[in-house]
C-alpha cells in the first residue's frame, strides 16, 4: 500500500469513527429507552431504529448496502442464520439487513464499552467463551429468543477471518442450535466488509456492501448425530456462493 492511500485510509477511518460516535450519541436515548419494553417488543423496536440508523450511516460513509435473496424468508418463520465473518462492520450490516427481529451472539467484553455497551447488549446475547456457565446460559437465551420469534444470527467461523481463505472452518454451535430447536437454518453471505475495514491497523476504505440470503435448510427430524454432515453441507454452500459472487458487480434488490 502506498503512503498516500494509507494516509487517506487513515483519514477515512477517522471520519467513520467520528460519524459513528456522533450518531450513537444522537440515538442513545431512543435506543436505550427500548429497555423499558419486554422482549420480543424490545428487540423489534431496537432493530427498527437500527435499520433506519444504518440506512443513513452507511451511505454517508460511502458504503451503500444491497440485499439479495429476501424471498428465502417465509412470513411467520423463525430462522437460525449463519454468516461469514470478516470485519467489525459485519454486525452493523447484518443486524440491520435481516428482515424482522434478530439477535446475534457476541463477546461479553463488548458490552462494557461506555455509551455503546448498553446499546450493544440490546442487539446481542453476550457470552464469555472462556466460562462454561456463560456459554450454557447464552445457549439457553438463544433458544428463548427463537421461541419468541427472534431470528438468531451466528458466525460459525467463531472470530473474524484473518486468513487468505474465503471462509474458515466452522464450529458446531449454529448447527446444534438449529437441530435442537428443529428450526430451519438459513445460510447467508456478506461481501466486501473486509474491503471497508480490514483487520489490523487504523485503516478503512469505502466500498458497497452486499448481503445474500440463501435458501434455508430444514432440520426437522435431524439429531445431533447429523451435526457434522449439516455443518459440511452449509460450509460448502456458503463457500461456493462466496467464490462465485465475490468479484461480481454489486446487484440490488
Amino acid at each position: 500500500m502506498n503512503r498516500l492511500k494509507k494516509f487517506l485510509g487513515g483519514l477515512y477511518a477517522t471520519y467513520i469513527l467520528l460519524l459513528f460516535s456522533a450518531t450513537v450519541i444522537i440515538l442513545f436515548i431512543p435506543l436505550y429507552a427500548t429497555w423499558l419494553f419486554k422482549e420480543p417488543y424490545r428487540n423489534r423496536i431496537f432493530v427498527t431504529i437500527g435499520r433506519g440508523w444504518m440506512a443513513v450511516f452507511m451511505p454517508l460513509i460511502g458504503c451503500p448496502m444491497r440485499r439479495k435473496g429476501l424471498e428465502n424468508f417465509k412470513a411467520g418463520q423463525t430462522y437460525v442464520l449463519t454468516c461469514n465473518h470478516n470485519s467489525f462492520m459485519d454486525i452493523l450490516v447484518a443486524t440491520s439487513s435481516i428482515p424482522g427481529s434478530n439477535k446475534t451472539l457476541a463477546k461479553k467484553s463488548m458490552g462494557n464499552i461506555p455509551v455503546f455497551g448498553p446499546i450493544y447488549r440490546l442487539g446481542a446475547i453476550l457470552v464469555n467463551r472462556k466460562d462454561e456457565d456463560s456459554r450454557k446460559q447464552s445457549y439457553i437465551r438463544m433458544k428463548e429468543a427463537l421461541h419468541q420469534g427472534i431470528h438468531i444470527l451466528l458466525y460459525p467461523e467463531g472470530t473474524r477471518n484473518r486468513t487468505d481463505k474465503p471462509i474458515k472452518p466452522f464450529y458446531d454451535g449454529a448447527f446444534s442450535l438449529a437441530i435442537d430447536t428443529q428450526l430451519p437454518l438459513l445460510p447467508s453471505v456478506l461481501f466486501h466488509t473486509r474491503n471497508i475495514l480490514p483487520a489490523g491497523g487504523f485503516y478503512a476504505w469505502p466500498h458497497a456492501v452486499e448481503y445474500h440470503f440463501l435458501p434455508p435448510i430444514d432440520t426437522k427430524g435431524m439429531t445431533r448425530d447429523d451435526i457434522p454432515a449439516l455443518k459440511e453441507r452449509v460450509f460448502n454452500i456458503m463457500l461456493a456462493h462466496y467464490v462465485a459472487h465475490e468479484k461480481t458487480p454489486p446487484t440490488s434488490r
